[in-house]
């Protein structure tokens, strides 16, 4: 890449798939080498978090940079078209821009499988090739329209739906390599959106005969109550499978890069939209504040610049609103003052892990609306976690939540009432308190 040519960004995520489930990240149950060796030639974000756990929130968040309380609070919601998006953002620094995949962001009752976005609708991406949602991995229907403008009328998509998706990630990644080959130096933005692994928990036979519910090792605070250890059981070697075959398409892009003479020009950024109890805590899929449900993996990756250093490790709370701004930050274009998230593009260049200048000392968690779902928690709630490790939830007519996320990753022990905590937990409803303020909530915080 030349000094002066922006880099190429490509983001990947699917949805509902948690930070643990990861080999690199220690799960026993999952196998992932292509996500592995990004984590070994990038940064690596263990602390990621989703501010709002919950599919359309999430995406409004991505898109636009703005908390989900300022664009979209529930599922299903239409966003407000005329929020900027980071397509306009990036175009604006010349970039093409291009949308691959589930959408979820145009607001009709479920299911709206079949359900045509308005092309004003759809983020002011340059080409967009996708649906609004999808909940049937083998009947997944797309639309959309050109780089020129022309619609694209729906049809079905051959095959299991990441593996299709994948395929039309690839082709519009080998269509911009021949745009460069005849000297069009402009870059591209890409954007690749894949259903699994959410539920249904449905593979390709080759990649679910390698999972059965009875080789699956359960996380410690799944309770020992039959029905839940057998659901989780049996739903997670479904996920997993979903897991490694979205593995072995990031596998499919990154050689496509390869073969295509874009890996070194060509950061990629794979996330999830938030992650899926399966069973912790006897709960079940998103929308809950523990760690099963709001930590996503999230790693930034590419041939360059990492000469000298491998597998990064950033302790640093990144969170859905600072994706955006990062994202801004590593094609060099200047992050607009109204975004509450932070640029952690520096770390891409830097030698060492010495937290950047401003970065933030928390991220904040916060569910806004309360939610008819069997498996989550029917409240409205908020949290803050912060960067030395530790977690505040507070739930209405429910028991306030602290926990010692470096001594109790599971959750299983709550610290709130322990006298000798008292100074860590006015330290944290502080910090929650402040940032209700700063951001107009009237939620209502329970008095110390």
């Amino acid at each position: 890449m030349t000094a002066q040519r922006r880099p190429n960004v490509l983001w990947i995520f699917g949805d509902q798939h948690r930070a643990q489930a990861l080999g690199f990240a220690g799960d026993p149950n999952v196998h992932t080498p292509h996500l592995d060796t990004m984590a070994r030639q990038g940064l690596y974000f263990p602390q990621a978090l989703s501010n709002c756990p919950w599919c359309t929130p999430f995406r409004g968040t991505l898109l636009t940079g703005f908390y989900a309380h300022d664009c979209v609070s529930r599922t299903p919601e239409r966003i407000d078209p005329a929020l900027p998006t980071v397509a306009q953002m990036l175009q604006a620094a010349d970039y093409r821009c291009h949308y691959i995949g589930k959408w979820h962001l145009n607001g009709p009752a479920e299911p709206s499988d079949k359900h045509i976005v308005p092309a004003n609708e759809r983020g002011g991406f340059d080409s967009w090739l996708g649906y609004e949602n999808n909940n049937s991995q083998y009947d997944c229907w797309l639309h959309g329209h050109h780089d020129d403008g022309s619609e694209i009328a729906q049809y079905k998509l051959p095959g299991y739906e990441t593996d299709a998706l994948t395929d039309c990630c690839i082709r519009r990644l080998e269509q911009e390599a021949q745009r460069q080959q005849t000297g069009d130096e402009r870059p591209f933005f890409a954007v690749l959106s894949v259903q699994p692994p959410h539920g249904p928990y449905v593979a390709p036979a080759q990649d679910q005969a390698r999972h059965t519910p009875g080789n699956i090792q359960l996380r410690p605070n799944v309770p020992a109550i039959g029905r839940i250890q057998e659901r989780a059981k049996r739903d997670l070697a479904g996920y997993y499978a979903q897991i490694e075959n979205l593995d072995a398409n990031v596998g499919r892009i990154r050689q496509a890069l390869a073969d295509n003479g874009l890996a070194d020009d060509t950061i990629v950024i794979f996330f999830s939209d938030h992650g899926d109890m399966h069973g912790s805590h006897g709960m079940d899929e998103k929308s809950s504040p523990w760690e099963e449900s709001i930590r996503i993996p999230c790693i930034i990756s590419g041939q360059v610049p990492y000469k000298e250093h491998r597998f990064q490790q950033v302790d640093a709370p990144l969170s859905a609103i600072d994706i955006l701004p990062t994202t801004l930050g590593l094609c060099g274009v200047a992050v607009p003052e109204h975004l509450p998230g932070f640029d952690y593009s520096g770390y891409w260049r830097k030698e060492t892990l010495i937290p950047l200048p401003g970065e933030p000392e928390a991220a904040y968690i916060h569910h806004r609306v309360r939610k008819k779902h069997p498996g989550s928690i029917d409240r409205e709630w908020r949290g803050v976690v912060t960067r030395d490790g530790w977690k505040y939830v507070c739930i209405p007519h429910a028991p306030l939540c602290m926990y010692d996320l470096n001594e109790d990753p599971y959750e299983l022990h709550n610290m709130v009432w322990v006298q000798r905590y008292l100074p860590q937990r006015q330290r944290l409803h502080g910090l929650l308190a402040q940032w209700l303020q700063d951001h107009n909530d009237d939620f209502p915080l329970p008095e110390l």
